[in-house]
């Protein structure tokens, strides 16, 4: 047994103010070493824990007390889909990264650890002697470590009011004033420069539906489409959403089940036709592009877009060049910004963008960034998503 312990819990205003702790549980030695000196080069978090077994990890976790667990799937003793819901019954607000190699059953099962509570997942290589490998999977880790964190530390501040002072102080004569926040307390996350301005919808009636998601959106997906079977039947809807092979083979079928739709992932070349939701395959970028009379699908090997592929925005301005004004988008949950310049095109060309609010996003990246554009002909919570496309497909324009 591997055990790596950095200092301990000490007090809630501490542990706020320090670095993110990290449990890694995986049972091979390299992937642990990998990730503990990753995480040992980053200022704002710090390996609480290497573990080998999922078993180790449910006996430790009281001890450790980590921020973050890494969990690998299969692991000797205790795999990680037994071991996350003990590790969550100890820690409920544990925050949980799925870690598993690209195969069917592995997806599968990480679409169950969703469904559990763990909060995203993360393929790992086959091989970390590639090195293009290695580095998405360093690069792709680090950033949902620090992003699902951060928003751990969001809900504890939310959640946590400020002590009482011991004696209370006089009441005010005047205006009462705001409080300003505190100098010292470093910021979580770059707040938005004022109030989100929001535009109006387009007077175009919209003729095909796009959205994009990354961290948390599989779930939120999943969600949206039970609400969308009269849209599905009218127009298009085509998808990207920040996924490996395998895994978007996964989500298709998950999406036809809640729809009650067809949907699978898109072949190139093939027709886009209303009735059908359209995914982006793990590993290419969608577009659709004019082929006679017809708009048809065409899937990209090219390079990754935003660090994504497939990637939002390729998806975006390919459909103004076939709908022009006449697209409705959507922005859900997800790290990073990808999304925001292709909605800047849509609305550009007259068309609309629905972004998902904070409160109810994984992480405020994407949705965000489009949000704090001012691109945004609304930002609602994702629960209210689903009525108001639905209103609009019928002839609502505001």
């Amino acid at each position: 047994m591997s055990i790596a312990f950095a200092g301990n819990s000490a007090t809630a205003g501490s542990r706020e103010a320090g670095p993110l702790r990290v449990m890694i549980v995986d049972d091979s030695v390299v992937i642990r070493g990998l990730i503990s000196r990753w995480i040992g080069a980053e200022h704002d978090m710090e390996v609480a824990a290497s573990l080998r077994t999922g078993l180790e990890a449910v006996n430790q976790i009281e001890r450790i007390n980590p921020d973050v667990a890494v969990l690998d799937i299969e692991m000797p003793e205790l795999d990680g889909i037994s071991a996350l819901p003990q590790l969550l019954a100890k820690k409920r607000d544990l925050v949980i990264i799925m870690a598993s190699t690209l195969t069917r059953r592995n997806a599968e099962i990480s679409f169950k650890a969703l469904s559990l509570g763990a909060a995203d997942y993360i393929p790992k290589p086959e091989s970390t002697r590639e090195a293009s490998a290695a580095d998405i999977f360093h690069h792709d880790l680090i950033q949902k470590i620090r992003h699902l964190g951060a928003r751990l530390r969001r809900k504890h501040a939310v959640a946590s009011p400020p002590l009482a002072p011991a004696s209370p102080a006089p009441a005010p004569r005047g205006p009462i004033a705001r409080p300003a926040a505190p100098v010292s307390a470093p910021a979580l996350h770059a707040p938005s420069s004022g109030a989100l301005v929001t535009r109006p919808f387009s007077t175009q009636a919209p003729k095909v539906l796009l959205i994009g998601s990354s961290t948390g959106g599989p779930q939120a997906l999943m969600a949206l489409v039970t609400e969308l079977g009269p849209v599905i039947d009218r127009v298009p809807v085509l998808i990207t959403q920040h996924m490996p092979p395998t895994f978007t083979t996964i989500l298709a079928e998950h999406l036809a089940r809640s729809s009650r739709k067809p949907a699978a992932e898109a072949v190139d070349g093939e027709p886009v036709k209303p009735g059908r939701i359209y995914l982006a395959p793990g590993g290419k970028h969608m577009r659709v592009v004019r082929s006679g009379a017809d708009t048809v699908i065409a899937l990209d090997d090219g390079p990754a877009v935003n660090f994504c592929k497939p990637a939002v925005d390729p998806l975006f301005t390919s459909a103004i060049d076939i709908w022009h004004g006449s697209i409705l988008s959507v922005i859900l949950t997800g790290m990073g910004s990808d999304g925001m310049r292709g909605g800047k095109d849509i609305v550009a060309a007259g068309g609309s963008v629905i972004a998902q609010d904070e409160a109810s996003s994984v992480v405020w990246g994407m949705p965000g960034a489009a949000a704090n554009a001012g691109i945004c002909a609304a930002i609602l919570p994702l629960n209210q998503i689903g009525a108001k496309i639905n209103r609009l497909f019928a002839g609502d324009r505001s």
